[in-house]
């Protein structure tokens, strides 16, 4: 059984381990840039890296979302509106900003998504 805690630590590592090598791969992006870049790092690190390959079969895909969805949804989990203890943390922990949460709604809502509506 997948307990939470232990998601939440895998995730953790994770993130962690993701954000130590985008320090040594983007030297020479800008600031701004570079913070962007690790927390859309630490959200693929669950999600995938365009969001369509999530790391456990409960978690969402990302890809092809509504940019206003995905956006919604982060600021309810920083509001306290959503409860996923590991969102919950993640949101916190990657202090996103306004700029960050549209920016990742953006990015999500322009990858590819596996997912397909089925015509009847």
């Amino acid at each position: 059984m997948f307990k939470p805690v232990s998601a939440f630590l895998l995730a953790f590592g994770l993130c962690g381990s993701m954000v130590a090598n985008a320090n040594e791969a983007e030297p020479a992006a800008a600031p701004d840039q570079a913070a962007f870049a690790q927390k859309l790092q630490a959200c693929g690190a669950c999600h995938g890296e365009k969001g369509d390959k999530p790391l456990a079969p409960d978690y969402p895909i990302l890809a092809g979302q509504h940019a206003d969805y995905i956006a919604a949804a982060l600021r309810h989990y920083r509001d306290g509106r959503r409860t996923h203890p590991i969102m919950v943390a993640q949101v916190k922990a990657l202090q996103l900003t306004e700029d960050d949460i549209n920016g990742l709604g953006e990015y999500f809502a322009k990858q590819q998504s596996p997912l397909a509506t089925m015509h009847r």
